[in-house]
């Protein structure tokens, strides 16, 4: 299947319409976070949040009005963020319906196919987003899924809001997004694991851990950051720094004769495999 994808850039800030947020976890604090930071006003967020902890700290760190339970409020908001658990969307969709019957629906909630969110709110301006957690830094890589109901200007919108996390790339196949999941939604986790594992070797090699970890966090940063901005593919910047018979050429042998590029790429395969039971599993109810 072949996968057609758009890329945009950061959006420069702008005025937002006022915006609820169903969910007041580390996601939807990043984005909230970055926006007041962008010149955003606190009395421009409504967030429902059922945990005690979790509103105090939300009014705490931004001075918004955060809530127990959807109510009247949520109505004057043109924008409602769904960053709830996947399990529980259903459920939190109910009382939020009456009050956001024209909103436009942004669902961060991983899995959960659009035409659920449709259903259960009862409309057919639900853009689905796949963030990634570097979003908390500003580093993030959103993939989005706009329904036929979501016009040009919401696009805009769903852009302005989510520009402070980082890259987005719009999709035209709301199945690919189970590939978004499967890459960047997961990919952290992924980048971590070989940051792990470098740096236990490093320490095997002599190394104190502090050293090893800032040599392994620093080399994935530069190389990142290399890659991004370079024209070639990474297989030609890799083909530069591996002479035959060298230390990089010693290593990448090993990792072909372990076969380690066919087993990750079958790892990736099994989480997206993974993300599509999931929006089975959560979304029919």
């Amino acid at each position: 299947m072949t996968i057609a994808v758009t890329f945009l850039p950061r959006t420069a800030p702008a005025p937002l319409p006022p915006i609820a947020f169903i969910g007041g976890g580390n996601m939807a604090s990043a984005i909230i976070g970055g926006l007041i930071k962008q010149g955003t006003p606190a009395d421009a967020f409504e967030v429902v949040e059922p945990f005690e902890e979790a509103r105090k700290k939300l009014v705490q760190s931004f001075g918004i009005t955060a809530h127990a339970e959807a109510g009247e409020a949520l109505s004057r908001c043109a924008v409602v963020v769904w960053a709830v658990k996947p399990q529980t969307f259903a459920e939190a969709a109910r009382p939020v319906r009456a009050f956001a019957e024209n909103a436009l629906h942004l669902s961060v909630a991983a899995g959960i196919p659009s035409t659920s969110i449709a259903r259960w709110l009862g409309s057919e301006r639900v853009v689905r987003a796949m963030p990634n957690t570097p979003a908390l830094v500003g580093q993030g890589m959103t993939g989005l899924y706009a329904r036929a109901g979501v016009d040009a200007a919401d696009r805009v919108l769903v852009g302005q809001l989510l520009a402070p996390t980082g890259e987005l790339l719009w999709v035209d196949d709301e199945a690919a997004l189970d590939a978004v999941t499967a890459m960047s939604g997961s990919g952290p986790a992924y980048v971590f694991y070989f940051i792990e594992a470098m740096t236990e070797a490093g320490v095997e090699m002599g190394l104190s851990p502090d050293q090893a970890q800032r040599l392994a966090i620093g080399t994935f940063t530069g190389a990142s950051a290399l890659a991004h901005s370079a024209t070639e593919p990474p297989s030609v910047l890799r083909e530069r720094v591996t002479s035959k018979g060298g230390t990089t050429y010693a290593a990448l042998t090993s990792l072909e004769g372990a076969d380690v590029k066919a087993k990750f790429k079958t790892a990736i395969r099994a989480a997206q495999k993974r993300a599509a039971e999931l929006g089975d599993e959560f979304g029919k109810a």
